[in-house]
Parts: C-alpha cells; sequence; structure tokens
C-alpha cells in the first residue's frame, strides 16, 4: 500500500508540474491536486487489482493511434464526398473482457475512434452506432478487445 501511494503521489505531482509548466507559485494549488488526486486513486482503483502491462499499453496505444488517424482520414474523405452514401446503422458486438476497467475502457474508445459510438453495454453486449454499416467495425472492435485483454494480462 505505501508502495502505490508513493507511485502514484509522485506520478500526479508529475503531472501537475508539467501542466503547471514547472512554475514552482502553482505548487500551493498543486500540493492539494495531487493530494486530492492520489487519494481519489486509491478509492478508485484500489492497490492490487489489476495490474497494466506495459508492452500491452504500448500495443494498445499504438493500434489506438494507427486506428484513429486511419479512422479520421476515413471520414474526413466520406465528409468532403458530394453524396457521402452513408449507410448509417446500430450494430450489436459480443463482449468477453470481464467487467469493470476492460469493458469500460473498450467502450469509452471505441467512442474516441471515428466513425463509431458505443452507444450501450449490457452484460455481454456492446451495442455500437456506426457512420457506415460496410466499415469493418465489428473487426475492429474484437482487435481492441484483444489489445485490452493483453494490456490487462488477460488471457486472449
Amino acid at each position: 500500500m505505501t508502495k502505490a501511494i508513493i507511485y502514484r503521489c509522485f506520478s500526479f505531482a508529475l503531472l501537475w508540474w508539467v501542466l503547471a509548466e514547472g512554475r514552482l507559485d502553482a505548487w500551493w494549488l498543486g500540493a492539494v491536486a495531487v493530494a486530492a488526486a492520489t487519494w481519489a486513486s486509491l478509492r478508485l482503483a484500489p492497490p492490487g487489482q489489476r495490474q497494466v502491462s506495459l508492452p500491452g499499453l504500448a500495443g494498445f496505444l499504438a493500434f489506438f493511434l494507427r486506428n484513429s488517424l486511419r479512422g479520421g482520414v476515413q471520414v474526413a474523405f466520406l465528409a468532403l464526398r458530394p453524396d457521402p452514401g452513408l449507410r448509417p446503422a446500430t450494430l450489436e458486438v459480443s463482449v468477453s473482457l470481464p467487467a469493470g476497467a476492460p469493458r469500460v475502457l473498450m467502450l469509452n474508445t471505441l467512442g474516441l475512434m471515428p466513425g463509431t459510438l458505443g452507444v450501450r453495454l449490457d452484460g455481454e453486449r456492446l451495442k455500437l452506432h456506426v457512420l457506415d454499416v460496410r466499415l469493418p467495425v465489428a473487426e475492429e472492435a474484437r482487435a481492441l478487445e484483444a489489445h485490452i485483454a493483453r494490456m490487462f494480462g488477460l488471457s486472449k
């Protein structure tokens, strides 16, 4: 527990230092923010729960950035066409990730990917709104799920 407090406090202090651009006169507020963030993180994600794999995190970030850029370009081209011929739809995808942080991360990540929005998560079913039903959204969702599983050290 002590190790987690020190690590999180240091991480939030480093984040505050970056946000405050290294200014020392902002530390009176920074100390309060760091203490509050550390306390909240310990309450919301107690130590000993799921650990994040650093190689898995790197793979997830690479996947997310690559697909965000590709999807953004794809959506921009669709938007600039005189008749985009979009076929919006609502799809359902099954999710095998355990409840909690992995599923929530998947839902929120899909909402950040261009052309896709997570609408509802009911147990094992994820309802998605997609810009065009012809896009390979289900395959991308399965690939995202695999990256999240690796990041959380789950067998997938």
